[in-house]
């Protein structure tokens, strides 16, 4: 299973049957059933899903007997001749059947067959069961990827809304920099022209005031990027999205329950993993079947007219060229019968596709032991991330309490001459990094609950705290 990724991700939008949304607050739950709805992955991984259902069908119809009706009516002559012959290439040739006669004449009639057959293979060593079960855990697989495919999007929308707030929360913190910034330059300008300060300070100040406009594009170009990745993972076009803040502002309930020991058999990833296994295995056991013969019934009823008359091999003069005498049927054969047919060649052919479908097995096994493994890591992990996100979060207040009263005593002692100008502009970055700080970590703790949300498989961890 992929891990989330680390970078920022997008902003979401809320959108109803393809129209763009402005303006209009977007919460977690709405983004989620907007992404389910929308993206193209999913929309795929269902309609695999209904190709395998419809490959279950026609294998259950394989039991069924093979009907065959067939009716040809021909104009030409019936010359025979004695000797041998072999079709070559697509085996084409004439089906005339007369007498050998000791010279080629042209008498041409009409003639007509008429034929209806019936061909069962009534046993073959559950071969055909075997084909159905492989069809159905086909469809067992598809439906687990898409469940897994479903969990797995969940997470990423989740993780890129998260993303957005924070990257939004980072874009106002540098916003309210800026307009300190901007007090600071005018108070110290207006000082310079009165000669209170020396007029570096004044261009120190209006550097910082560049310095913090650069920092507010960069948040907003990062905002943007955000808003435009989650709009693909939503499937719209509109990235410009109002985020629900509310929702997010209390510690979810479930950051505090912990759990590195937990089943993960239910995972989605690992039952998908599994369900290739068990596809794997059912194509082994459809492949040894292969090797055994076949019992089969059929029945056949034939009808066939001729313009040529039974006397024609004695006297070639009886014969009607009429296309009513060809085509009306005058002898009739029925035939039923059971036979067997097996192609001993095949135990050598199916033993080397047996063996090789075991090693993929045993592939697929390996992978699902990987999964496995990484997924136990990293719930284990997600603890260790929940209690440092725990901990920045009930530390980042206390850090800009004590960087926003810095700032305030290094500005007024800066108005009374008694700060430098440097020391005031340290207080203003330490204030802003304590703000950016705050904004990361109030966001951290609900990626911690995301990532152990998708350790355990179990989305509702997550998406049941809003």
């Amino acid at each position: 299973m992929p891990r989330l990724p680390v970078s920022t991700l997008l902003c979401c939008s809320f959108l109803c049957a393809n129209l763009a949304v402005d303006a209009q607050t977007l919460n977690m739950k709405e983004a989620i059933s907007t992404a389910i709805a929308n993206y193209g992955t999913i929309k795929a991984k269902t309609n695999y899903v209904n190709a395998s259902e419809e490959t279950i069908k026609q294998s259950k119809r394989e039991y069924l007997p093979n009907f065959t009706l067939s009716a040809q009516q021909d104009y030409g002559t019936v010359n025979g001749q004695t000797g041998p012959l072999a079709p070559l290439g697509g085996g084409l040739n004439a089906s005339s059947s007369g007498p050998t006669l000791a010279s080629q004449n042209w008498n041409a009639a009409f003639g007509a067959l008429y034929l209806s057959n019936i061909n069962w293979d009534f046993f073959t060593f559950g071969r055909i069961k075997e084909r159905i079960k492989v069809s159905q855990t086909q469809l067992a697989r598809d439906k687990n990827d898409l469940s897994q495919e479903i969990f797995q999007h969940e997470i990423r929308v989740s993780a890129a809304y998260l993303n957005l707030l924070a990257a939004q929360r980072l874009a106002q913190s540098q916003q309210r920099n800026l307009e300190r910034a901007i007090v600071f330059k005018d108070n110290a300008v207006a000082r310079a022209k009165n000669g209170l300060i020396a007029g570096v300070d004044s261009a120190l100040a209006n550097a910082q005031v560049s310095s913090a406009k650069i920092l507010l594009t960069n948040a907003i170009d990062l905002q943007q990027e955000q808003a435009n990745r989650l709009g693909v993972l939503l499937g719209v076009s509109s990235t410009a999205f109002t985020l629900d803040t509310a929702s997010i502002n209390h510690v979810p309930h479930a950051i505090l329950l912990k759990d590195t020991t937990a089943d993960l058999a239910q995972h989605p990833t690992l039952k998908y993993y599994r369900a290739r296994v068990d596809l794997s295995n059912e194509q082994t056991n459809y492949y040894k079947r292969l090797k055994y013969p076949t019992f089969s019934f059929t029945g056949t009823f034939q009808g066939r007219g001729s313009g040529f008359g039974p006397e024609y091999v004695g006297n070639q003069n009886i014969y009607s060229s009429s296309y009513s005498d060809g085509i009306n049927p005058t002898r009739a054969n029925y035939l039923l019968g059971v036979g067997v047919v097996w192609n001993l060649s095949s135990i050598l052919k199916t033993n080397p596709q047996v063996r090789g479908q075991r090693y993929t097995t045993y592939g697929l096994e390996n992978e699902y032991q990987l999964i496995d493994q990484q997924l136990h890591a990293q719930l284990a992990l997600s603890e260790t991330k929940i209690s440092n996100a725990m901990a920045n979060y009930m530390e980042a207040p206390e850090q800009v309490k004590a960087a926003a009263q810095a700032y305030l005593q290094k500005s007024v002692q800066y108005k009374n001459g008694l700060a430098t100008l440097v020391d005031l502009t340290q207080a203003l970055f330490v204030l802003n990094r304590a703000e950016t700080d705050r904004d990361i970590a109030y966001t951290n703790v609900w990626q911690a609950l995301l990532i152990k949300s998708a350790a355990m498989g179990d989305y509702n961890i997550f998406i049941n705290e809003f």
